[in-house]
């Protein structure tokens, strides 16, 4: 039977994401306590993991709470899925900017094209 932290984090994940499948939360017993591993679809990490970490803490939050019912200390590690994460900004190709150095926007090109639409 799973124990009741790792069924709780599989049932709030799986409300939250596109793919409820793929959620699996595996649970480990050592000396610092108990640690449940959460694996989920590479497309549901930013649901998991929400705004600015909000709603992964929020579930560590909630976990801690399950776990000291159970006087037990409860971890949350959510793995990384293969392409899940985004490159680096610079490994990122540049975002081409159609304003000049000189503030120009580029106002040649709208004048052609409202000049060939006239009549």
């Amino acid at each position: 039977m799973t124990p009741k932290d790792a069924e709780f984090v599989e049932y709030v994940v799986k409300s939250i994401v596109d793919h409820p499948e793929e959620v699996k939360a595996e649970r480990r017993v050592d000396e610092m306590g108990v640690l449940v591993t959460l694996s989920v679809h590479p497309e549901d990490m930013g649901m998991v993991i929400g705004r600015d970490g909000s709603t992964a803490k929020a579930l560590r939050t909630l976990l801690r709470v399950v776990g000291a019912r159970n006087n037990a200390r409860v971890n949350l590690k959510i793995s990384e899925p293969e392409g899940g994460r985004r490159p680096r900004r610079e490994e990122r190709e540049p975002i081409k900017d159609e304003t000049s150095a000189t503030g120009d926007t580029g106002s040649q090109e709208i004048d052609e094209v409202v000049s060939d639409l006239k009549l």
